[in-house]
Formats: structure tokens, sequence, C-alpha cells
């Protein structure tokens, strides 16, 4: 049996980018093979652009260098105060990762290709395959393991080289992050928020969280971290054949389809977890509607309040209200 991981992300598998490029990948590395020495390229920066026009040098670049997709719109608020915190994080890999930024507005093919019902989302390209990493703004802490992990599986397939900017040597954080924007330090609540999660202080976090929306009710960025950091802590320790089995044996049982339901949203079955709960929905008490109804509007926030799935959820859930 294995335990649920703890984080809401996963290396989820490809995406279907044949309409983009028809090539043959190379065969993953074997389990105990060592990676291939690691070499370096220059490039002008680590972060660029990618268009549909353009993206086929960026799964080119993914042979050699893992490479981040930054799916994003300027319509999207979530999306803006995010994208920095992704900059930040990328640029603190010494050069380990590129970042290319999307707007899927502008470049409808890359937003088919790469299944963007939402953003912001934020996937991988190695050796000219995609993979899916996360939606929604992670706090940080949780961004950087998502990147060792692809780190870990990009070596499994020889991607290994590294980047120095050009006039300069392999870019520190701080060094490549200063051609950019500079992002706003974050707001002590955050930051105290990002360091609990990172001791694995889950219930710090989101003391922190609930503080900082009791003080700015309008925090989108806290609403959406209060949301994931709950998640965390709800499944940290629990055991997904356990959690399964559960919920098989008592379908009625509202605290063990919650528990389901949470299980499915951290794997990305994202639709399958709001068909339970408002599947479940109309069977309960008024206590157990609430309890319910709470559990998906903090699915809500973790999504992306624009999301499709989400605006057809939330319509669903206004007809079993009213």
């Amino acid at each position: 049996m294995s335990n649920v991981p703890p984080s809401p992300t996963s290396l989820r598998g490809a995406v279907d980018l044949s309409s983009l490029v028809n090539r043959s990948a190379p065969a993953e590395g074997a389990p105990g093979q060592p990676a291939p020495a690691a070499g370096s390229l220059t490039l002008p920066s680590l972060f660029f652009e990618g268009t549909d026009a353009n993206f086929n040098d960026f799964l080119d670049l993914s042979m050699r260098v893992p490479v981040v997709v930054d799916l994003g719109s300027e319509r999207s608020e979530q999306w803006k105060q995010f994208s920095p915190v992704l900059d930040r994080v990328v640029g603190g890999f010494g050069g380990r990762l590129v970042l290319v930024k999307v707007d899927v507005d502008a470049n409808p093919q890359l937003a088919q290709a790469f299944q963007a019902q939402s953003v912001p989302a934020v996937a991988g390209l190695l050796a000219g395959r995609p993979v899916q990493l996360f939606v929604g703004a992670l706090p940080e802490p949780q961004i950087q393991d998502v990147f060792e992990q692809l780190l870990q599986l990009a070596a499994q397939n020889g991607v290994t080289d590294s980047v120095t900017v050009e006039g300069g040597d392999a870019p520190e954080g701080a060094d490549e992050t200063a051609a950019e924007p500079v992002p706003e330090p974050l707001p002590p609540l955050h930051a105290e928020a990002y360091d609990a999660i990172e001791r694995g202080d889950y219930e710090g976090a989101i003391r922190a969280y609930r503080t900082a929306i009791a003080q700015d009710p309008r925090d989108a960025m806290a609403a959406a971290g209060l949301a994931q950091v709950s998640l965390l802590a709800r499944l940290a320790g629990r055991n997904v054949d356990e959690l399964r089995t559960a919920a098989a044996e008592a379908p009625k049982d509202h605290s063990a389809q919650l528990a389901v339901a949470d299980l499915d949203l951290s794997g990305g079955h994202i639709d399958d977890a709001f068909d339970r709960l408002l599947t479940l929905f109309p069977t309960l008490d008024a206590s157990g509607k609430e309890e319910v109804r709470t559990r998906i509007l903090e699915y809500f926030e973790i999504v992306g309040v624009d999301d499709p799935r989400v605006v057809k959820a939330r319509a669903r859930l206004a007809s079993l209200l009213y």
C-alpha cells in the first residue's frame, strides 16, 4: 500500500504535443545506470517567451536542459501575482532549469497542446516530451520540491546540462533574476506560511494564512494558499488504499467521501472530485451539506475560480442549494 504524497502535485505523465512536433524520444534511462556527465551551454537568459511559432526551439533545448513552461494569461490576477514567484524559484536553481512563459490567449495551439484549462498552470519539457507538473499557485517550497522531482526525472533521461548566461558565469538565482523585474518581497505572513510548510508545520501555515486573510479579505494568494495547505494537512500520513477502501465500503459516509475527493483533487482528477461531492450533497443533512459545501469552495480556490470545471461545478452547486 502507498501513502499519500505530501503535495497536491505530481509528475502525471505526458501531454500530446504531436500537433507541434513529431519526433522520436530517447528511451528512459534504466534504473541504476549513471547519468551522462553534465555539460554547459550558453544562452542569453534563463527566461524566454514561448509562442506557437517558436516552440519547437524549446523542444530542442529540452534535449539538453529541463524546460519549465509557465502557462498564464494577462486576464488572470492570480497568475500575475504567481509568475514572479516562479521566476525566483527557477532562478534559484542556478542554470539547471530554463523557464518559458506562454500567454495562452495569444497562443491557442500551445494552450490546447498543454490542455491548459486554467491558469496559472506549470508543465515541464524533458527530451522533447512534456510532463504536467501542477495547476494553481503553489507555495514556493512546494514548487521547489516539484522542480527537484523534475530534475531527478531529467537525470534518469540523460537531460543533465546546465545554462551559462551570456556575459557571466553560471547564474545564481539573484544574479539572473536581476535582469528581470525584481519581484517584491513576500508579505511577512506569506513568508511565515512558506517557512512553516517547508518545516512540515501545516497547522502553522494555516494560522499564518488565516491571519493574512483576516487582515486583508481580498488577499487571493492567501486564500489559495490556505486551501492548498489545508489539503496537504488533511492528506499528510494518509494511505491511498485505505482511503479508497473506506469510501467504497461506506458510500454514504460523507467523511470517507471527502477524504477520497481530496485524494482525487491532489492527483489532478478534478472532475471526479467535484462529481463525487456534488452527487453526495443532496443525500446529506444540513450539517453534512455545509461541510461538503465548504470543501467544494476550497477546491474552487485550489483549481482557480476561472477554470471551466469550477464554473461548471459552481453552477451545479448553486442549483443544489437553491
